[in-house]
């Protein structure tokens, strides 16, 4: 598959949680302890047999990012 969507954020999922209409999905990133989360349909969710412990790529694409410093 190719895809126009530059950011691409590979990972391991860590936790799917199916509520009746939305899921939740959180995928821990490969080389660090950081965790991208996604709202998708529920019915996206099983279409594509989420799993713990299933790798995936997180795919982002905005027309807006913030940057934070301390």
């Amino acid at each position: 598959m190719r895809l126009s969507t530059r950011n691409q954020l590979v990972g391991t999922i860590t936790e799917v949680t199916l509520g009746s209409v939305m899921a939740t999905v959180k995928v821990r990133l490969d080389g660090g302890d950081q965790t991208v989360t996604s709202s998708i349909t529920r019915e996206g969710a099983e279409d594509l047999g989420l799993e713990v412990g299933q790798q995936a790529t997180a795919f982002v694409k905005s027309t807006e990012v913030t940057i934070g410093v301390e």
